[in-house]
Formats: structure tokens, C-alpha cells, sequence
């Protein structure tokens, strides 16, 4: 390890040390040393219990990931249709794991090798290395060898990004997998059961669903918890029509290989809120309860950088700096945020700015779009109706709707009532559009230009004044007419 030495008349190493890869760190990295600052980037990508590289940090986002592994579930649908759409084929379509894997990996070497590209090229010193704070404006450097040299920099950010919980039940880390190690696996899933109802759980689900593998979702503690619970239980029943079981109100115990068998089969405990037991039998075990900020190890007690108690993540201020002043934090480390790569990466480069460009720009972490490839894309900005309705109080908010039916879909005649928007309305403030939820294809693209006029203060009779491209799913949201409470009156009346 030889880290290049800083000039000697110069009071610290570096103007700039990263600890972690996780895209705010990059964003940060590149901007300041666009901004002609020395800075260092300390990336050492860590195993998982199951041997699998994580896929985040400094080598590919998740969301890439994700994304990629529902375009795979995508294609699947639209060879379904494309028989619709008149098209033949010769022979028998099936899906090829291995094909998959491979695909996958080498998209991950190719984005890390790229990644690695665009640091050196702005000038951003990078080291596969560990970083752990040792004294103010000093880290301790540890790399693949154990070998240690110590650093200073006037700056420290932490970007350590956060990685996958276990259950802490017998079995869970000898047998389960996450999300980080699906592509290790040699094999196909087979049959899987899910264990989590969060974003990243019903995405894998979603995606081995599409591939034709049987899946069960074991939901703990609830579906999608932070989004909208009305639109998570829309997933659901989506999710239920084309073959994913959930099961409620039962949680994992204890998770055994089958003895005897080579295939590797899982034997998984279940336990009811009253105490009973059962057993069922799945190829692969998948842990998808929540995720947890990787702050420890890294000395941020030793110069008293505060974090939450409850949730291990660091306290900052609306400038993401921490309670120790040349100490600041970006992406999902930071306690009481939303967290996206799209956030991230934002929040870093303002932060750059203000610590170098003479910028005072803050990051917005309100109406903060984001979105979840499960197999009907969903896509939201702003409130959910739960906390729209807790801000506001119910009667101050109205909500419109509508199903749709996009064009493509109708030759193949799927689903008509699967796609779904809404609008959440302020009503005092002449209804100014403070949750926009779409669930249908391409959702996030969707979401995506209604965000940056929901910055603007958007307003519904200005979706009404918008002009919509027909024959696109997006015009539904220029002609919201029906109202949630009519929808609920009309029910309560047996006319709908």
C-alpha cells in the first residue's frame, strides 16, 4: 500500500478523505477534485457471510442491480405477448440461470473497472482499503494485507453506505441467503421463500417469480413499510394473481439443511403469534428484513460523533455535517433520511460544493422520488396518504385516482385493473399536489418529470391544464377527475 504522500509544507495528507464507497462518496470524491482538491477514497468491498462480494459501495448500486434483474422478469412477459403481436418461434423458450449470473457479474466487473476509471481521471486517489478514525483529522488505513499506515485530512466524510440484517435465528447465516449473495449461487433458486416484506424483498420476489420459480413472501412486520400502504396492498394482489404467496402473522425460527440430501434443500420452522409451529421445505432461503447502516468499526466514537441510539445511523445537520465539525456524512448512514443513489450521489456533489465551490446550496430531502421494480413497476414522490392525512388531517386532503389500461397491454389482453395512480391533494393550499403515486410500466420514468413539478409547487388544476401525449399511460394524470371519497361513496352505495 503507497498512498501518495502530500507535500510537505502542507498542514494534512489531503484536503479530502472519503471513508466508504457508496455514491454519495463517489459524488463527493469527483466533485471536490474537480474543485482542484487532493482527495483520497477508501472503498474495501467485504465479503458476505455466504463468500459473495457486496454488489453496492464502489462496484455497482443495488438499484442497477435491480433494475437489470426486472428488465430479466420483463422479457420473459413480453415473449408471453409478443405471440399476440403475431411473432413464431422454432423452438421451446426457457430461461437460462448460469446465462443470468454471468450477465449480471460481468456488469458488476465492468461498472467497478469503469467506476475505478472515472476517480482517476478526476484526480480522486482510491484505495481498496479499510478506514477507522483514530484521532481528530487522522484515520488509520488497513488494506487486503492487514497493512497499516495512518493518513490525515482536513475533511473526513462517511459513506459506508449500509448492508443486509439477519434474524439472528438458528441457521439464518449458515443457510439464508440476501440479496448480495442471489448471484453466487451456481444453481438456479428453485423453490425460494423470501423472508421480509420490504422493497428489496418483493423486487427479488417479483424478479423469481417472472423467471417461472415458485416463491413464497414471509411478510415481518408488514408490506412495504414507509410507502403507501393502500398502493402496497395493490402490489400484493398483483403479485398474488401471477403466483407469489405471502404468508401473514408467522415468523422464522429456525431454518436446517434437509439430512440426506445433497441438493442442499432447506427445512424452515414457522412460528404463529399463538405459538404453533409447522414446517415446509424451500431450495433457497432469501433475507430481505431491512437493512442496517454500516457505521461500526469505524472510530466515529473516538472523536465523538453522535449517532441514533435506536438505529446505529449518524446524527447530522440540515448541512449533513455531523456533531464533530470537520466530520460529514452522506447517503444512507445518516439517521431520520430517505435514502436513494439518486439522493445520494445529489447530496454529495452539493456538499462538495459548499465545502469547496463557495456554495450554500442544502440538499432538499423532501419529495424525494423513488421507485421499486417489483413485476408492475411503482414509483412515488412525496407523501404517502398515511402521512399526508397525519400532516394535514384527512379532511384537508383529497386523493384522485384512476386504473389504466396501457395500450400495449391491451392486445395481449392483460390485466385491465393492475395499473393505478394517484394524486394526493393539499386542499387548503389550493390543492397543491403533495403525493404523486403511479404503479405501471416504466412508473419511475413517469414519476420522475412530475418530481421536478412537484419542486415547483405543483398544483392539480395545473395537471388538469397540461396537455397529455396520447396514446401514452402518462396522460391519466392530466384527466383525474374521480375522487377517493366518491370512489368509497359509491361503494358504501353498491354502485361500483
Amino acid at each position: 500500500m503507497d498512498p501518495p504522500a502530500g507535500p510537505s509544507c502542507r498542514p494534512y495528507d489531503y484536503d479530502l478523505l472519503v471513508i466508504g464507497g457508496g455514491s454519495g462518496g463517489l459524488a463527493v470524491a469527483k466533485e471536490a477534485a474537480g474543485l482542484r482538491k487532493k482527495v483520497l477514497i477508501l472503498d474495501l468491498v467485504s465479503p458476505s457471510p455466504k463468500g459473495a462480494k457486496d454488489l453496492g459501495g464502489s462496484s455497482i448500486n443495488m438499484s442497477s442491480i435491480s433494475k437489470l434483474l426486472h428488465q430479466a422478469s420483463l422479457l420473459g412477459e413480453a415473449i408471453q405477448d409478443s405471440q399476440k403481436y403475431g411473432w413464431r418461434f422454432k423452438e421451446t423458450v426457457s430461461h437460462g440461470w448460469s446465462e443470468l449470473v454471468e450477465a449480471v457479474q460481468e456488469q458488476v466487473k465492468s461498472r467497478s473497472s469503469e467506476l475505478k476509471r472515472e476517480l482517476r481521471d478526476c484526480g480522486v486517489f482510491h484505495l481498496s482499503a479499510r478506514g477507522e478514525i483514530v484521532a481528530p483529522h487522522t484515520v488509520e488505513v488497513t488494506d487486503v494485507n492487514e497493512r497499516k499506515i495512518r493518513l490525515s485530512a482536513e475533511t473526513l466524510v462517511i459513506a459506508t453506505g449500509d448492508g443486509p440484517q439477519y434474524l439472528d435465528v438458528p441457521g439464518d447465516r449458515e443457510h439464508c441467503l440476501t440479496s448480495e449473495d442471489l448471484f453466487s449461487l451456481p444453481r438456479s433458486p428453485g423453490r425460494t421463500l423470501v423472508v421480509g416484506g420490504s422493497a428489496e424483498g418483493l423486487e427479488c420476489a417479483g424478479f423469481l417469480s417472472g423467471l417461472g420459480l415458485p416463491v413464497t413472501v414471509l411478510v415481518q412486520p408488514e408490506l412495504l413499510p414507509g410507502f403507501d400502504q393502500k398502493m402496497a396492498q395493490k402490489i400484493e394482489n398483483h403479485m398474488l394473481v401471477h403466483g407469489v404467496s405471502f404468508v401473514y402473522q408467522q415468523s422464522l425460527s429456525k431454518v436446517e439443511q434437509v439430512e440426506a440430501c445433497s441438493s442442499g434443500r432447506l427445512r424452515v420452522t414457522f412460528v404463529s403469534k399463538e405459538g404453533q409451529t409447522k414446517q415446509e421445505e424451500f431450495d433457497t432461503v432469501l433475507l430481505a428484513v431491512g437493512r442496517k447502516a454500516c457505521t461500526g468499526g469505524i472510530g466515529l466514537e473516538r472523536v465523538g460523533v453522535k449517532c441514533s441510539q435506536d438505529t446505529g445511523r449518524i446524527l447530522v445537520s440540515e448541512r449533513d455535517q455531523t456533531s464533530v465539525d470537520h466530520v460529514y456524512a452522506v447517503g444512507s448512514v445518516q439517521h431520520g433520511r430517505p435514502s436513494t443513489a439518486g439522493l445520494s450521489m445529489h447530496a454529495g456533489t452539493l456538499l462538495a460544493r459548499r465545502l469547496y465551490g463557495g456554495d450554500v446550496t442544502t440538499c432538499d430531502y423532501t419529495d424525494v422520488p423513488t421507485v421499486v421494480f417489483t413485476p408492475v413497476e411503482y414509483a412515488a414522490c412525496g407523501l404517502s396518504e398515511e402521512r399526508a392525512n397525519l400532516r394535514f388531517g384527512e379532511a384537508n386532503i383529497e386523493v384522485y385516482h384512476s386504473y389504466y389500461w396501457p395500450l400495449e397491454w391491451t392486445i395481449p389482453a392483460r390485466n385491465k385493473n393492475s395499473c393505478y395512480v394517484k394524486v394526493i391533494c393539499h386542499i387548503p393550499d389550493h390543492e397543491r399536489v403533495v403525493g404523486l403515486h403511479v404503479m405501471g410500466p416504466n412508473a419511475g420514468d413517469i414519476v420522475q418529470g412530475f418530481a421536478a413539478a412537484m419542486k415547483c409547487g405543483l398544483a392539480k388544476r395545473q395537471l388538469d391544464a397540461t396537455v397529455g401525449l396520447h396514446p401514452l399511460s402518462a396522460q391519466v394524470l392530466t384527466a383525474l377527475t374521480l375522487t377517493q371519497r366518491v370512489s368509497e361513496a359509491m361503494m358504501v352505495r353498491g354502485n361500483c
